[in-house]
């Protein structure tokens, strides 16, 4: 797997909810934070630089309640590019468990224009 982006989050009480385990909100926060920490990482190599991405779409699926203290190791990558999308993976890991997935799809916009742009099938080929 190419281009992989992977961080450790230290759950702390300002991750929770009233039920004591992290929001849902905040791994929707992660999924953006994640994909900007990777694109900033990223852009350097490609066409794109001065361009940014645009959440279209998100799923995320909850598979476990993660707590204060917990750390999550948080892995995340772009898939094939699917016409002007480009999916991207958001793992949340405790102790190698997958604990929450995410499938996102995301849209390059023109800095300039502010409209989206194509990219190119093959620009994760670096």
């Amino acid at each position: 797997m190419k281009h992989v982006h992977i961080k450790e989050i230290l759950i702390t009480k300002e991750h929770l909810d009233q039920m004591n385990h992290v929001n849902n909100v905040q791994y929707v926060h992660w999924v953006e934070e994640m994909a900007k920490e990777h694109w900033d990482i990223l852009r350097h190599n490609t066409n794109y630089v001065d361009d940014f991405w645009f959440l279209a779409d998100h799923h995320i699926q909850y598979k476990k309640q993660v707590y204060e203290g917990d750390i999550l190791m948080v892995k995340t990558y772009p898939q094939k590019p699917d016409g002007i999308r480009q999916p991207r993976k958001v793992e949340f890991y405790k102790n190698d468990e997958l604990m929450v997935d995410s499938k996102t799809l995301w849209v390059l916009i023109d800095k300039d224009t502010q409209k989206i742009k194509r990219i190119e099938n093959d620009w994760l080929e670096f």
